[in-house]
């Protein structure tokens, strides 16, 4: 059976799971109404124009796990942010681990969705944001709708400043020989509060697992969101990555996306402005390998005035590698003064890698700055045998030079911790001893 038949015959038996009286109900039905209308995305759409998802759709993915398997923090510590005290919450292939978590409802919250879901003390929040600013008719937002149930929910109430990260980690054991995941975070932060957010996928075995994921962000008027998504995963999974980013007056909203591992990974990545005064930051670092696939999709919607964005994506790519960027800024006709930046550099380590890049500009009104570009080559010849008289070999030559290429991205990380983790996992990536203390 192909997967898009039986995601449509498993929808049937997740309704018959989960309470049919709940508040999404219908929002469920209807998504699935969608995703049965339109299918996977294929290459003959404009947005999906180089990556192709048929090489991930042939297994014979489990959509639910037969059974809840547990894991012992000494066994994945490496994979949190261990040195750092933090908020967690853990699913272990899609179900929530109690034990590896620390939730807190202390004048926050931060718990599960399908908490949410179901208890009437969430319904007012649930009918105020869930769905509201993730696209309706995108088959793969819709799918994960439709099978919406477990994953992050995160409110932060008003002028709350959370003291410790939060880390949302999902883990894919390999008991089922392939896996299929769909979690929804739905992330609400109220007025001048402050939130830092870490997000992790994660394998443990070789078994094929394919993710799609959707988060819903939610910053409201002067609220400040920091928000880091790792993607070091194994060559045998898949992840598509669906965040909306819906921003009120005065917000600040940053979200980087480092993308080292998986067999494909796609981030959609979508930021609606409605308010004056917004700041929107979008930053990411790709270094990828073998017959590795990174495709990011951005949009940045400037619908009010005086605002601003900032895209800076660095993409390495070695061996038979491919990367993708598609990145749009459209600016309202209302939207005068507005201040919008975007760029995507690339070095290619291969001849025979490959990146396809496209970076957009729909401008409608007058006043404005906005700027666009991108760049592609191989690493400076000039510099790389500067550094070789100095007596650098030429493998950590080419490694510092790569280093300091992505390392402006990294200026703008605000948790030390993480600055420090994505430093070696660059390192390592480079498969270089930088010679300085990471």
């Amino acid at each position: 059976m192909a997967l898009k038949e039986k995601l449509i015959s498993s929808f049937m038996a997740f309704e018959n799971k989960v309470d049919v009286d709940a508040p999404v109900h219908d929002v469920r039905s209807e998504a699935m109404k969608m995703f049965e209308e339109k299918g996977f995305p294929t290459k003959k759409e404009e947005a999906w124009k180089y990556t192709s998802l048929n090489a991930i759709l042939k297994h014979d993915y489990s959509v639910f796990p037969k059974e809840e398997t547990a894991l012992e923090y000494s066994d994945v510590k490496r994979f949190f942010i261990h040195d750092i005290d933090s908020y967690k919450i853990v699913f272990i292939d899609g179900v929530y681990s109690s034990h590896l978590s620390q939730t807190t409802h202390d004048g926050i919250d931060v718990c599960l969705m399908s908490a949410a879901l179901s208890k009437p003390k969430y319904r007012i929040l649930i009918d105020n944001y869930f769905n509201q600013v993730a696209k309706k008719d995108d088959s793969l937002t819709a799918l994960n709708t439709a099978f919406s149930n477990e994953g992050a929910y995160i409110h932060i109430t008003k002028g709350k400043v959370v003291e410790k990260p939060i880390q949302i980690v999902h883990f894919a054991t390999g008991k089922e020989s392939s896996l299929m995941l769909q979690p929804r975070n739905l992330i609400v932060v109220d007025e001048n509060s402050h939130v830092q957010i870490i997000e992790r996928h994660q394998s443990l075995t070789e078994n094929p697992v394919l993710t799609n994921s959707v988060t819903e962000i939610f910053a409201n008027k002067r609220a400040i969101v920091d928000y880091y998504k790792i993607q070091n995963d194994k060559l045998t999974a898949s992840l598509i990555d669906n965040t909306y980013v819906s921003q009120k007056r005065d917000s600040r909203v940053s979200v980087h996306t480092f993308s080292f591992g998986g067999k494909l990974t796609r981030n959609n990545l979508n930021f609606y402005q409605k308010g004056e005064h917004i700041d929107s930051t979008l930053n990411g670092i790709t270094i990828i390998e073998d017959k590795q696939h990174v495709d990011h999709y951005t949009l940045v919607h400037h619908a009010e005035p005086n605002c601003e964005s900032h895209q800076d994506y660095k993409g390495i790519y070695a061996d038979k590698s491919t990367g993708v960027f598609n990145g749009k800024v459209l600016v309202e006709k209302e939207a005068q003064k507005t201040d919008a930046f975007q760029q995507n550099n690339n070095i290619l380590l291969s001849d025979k890698a490959t990146i396809n890049t496209k970076p957009q500009l729909e401008i409608f009104a007058d006043d404005v700055k906005c700027s666009h570009g991108c760049t592609i080559g191989q690493l400076d010849t000039d510099a790389l045998f500067y550094l070789r008289t100095r007596g650098i070999p030429e493998k950590e030559a080419k490694g510092l030079l790569t280093y300091a290429f992505a390392n402006n991205v990294l200026e703008s990380v605000k948790i030390p911790a993480v600055k420090t983790r994505i430093n070696k996992l660059i390192a390592n990536k480079l498969g270089v001893n930088l010679g300085f203390d990471l």
